[in-house]
């Protein structure tokens, strides 16, 4: 089976996941300078499958659009030409900063480490590709048939 990627878009530095190639869970997390990201992607897709890419898409608590959209709408945009046969899809990525930082808390990091935002967007990009890959479990066997899934 071929790998999923979980990107955490930013304006400087991008989290990046990959689930195990079972795409039981994301594993693999690391965090790329965003204006080497689309190179990043494509290097990592020539030599491992990756059968979805899901993109964190900003949104603010009230539901609304985050000022952060439109780049990662454009980013979607090259990720789509640049890769036109892996799916890519928008996942809300409400609260996963948030999660990141109480999951180093509660593993105990020392407040100097939780202040590397670099780790924090590690983290952040696990969250939302686990999210993800929990959402779709939920939805059973036939969620690889709904096209609705291509922007959750």
């Amino acid at each position: 089976m071929a790998r999923i990627m979980g990107i955490d878009y930013g304006r400087r530095r991008t989290g990046v996941a990959v689930t195990d190639p079972l795409q039981i869970v994301a594993g693999q997390a690391t965090t790329v300078a965003t204006h080497e990201l689309l190179t990043y992607v494509r290097n990592y897709v020539a030599t491992e499958p990756v059968s979805l890419i899901v993109v964190g898409k900003p949104t603010q608590l009230n539901g609304q659009p985050s000022e952060n959209l439109p780049r990662v709408n454009a980013f979607v945009a090259q990720l789509r030409k640049a890769l036109p046969d892996i799916p890519v899809t928008l996942y809300d990525e409400r609260f996963t900063s948030t999660i990141a930082h109480r999951a180093m808390i509660d593993g105990g990091m020392k407040k100097s480490d939780r202040r590397d935002k670099a780790r924090v967007d590690t983290i952040a990009a696990t969250i939302i590709l686990n999210d993800y890959l929990q959402h779709i479990a939920a939805m059973g066997p036939e969620a690889d048939d709904d096209q609705s899934l291509h922007e959750i």
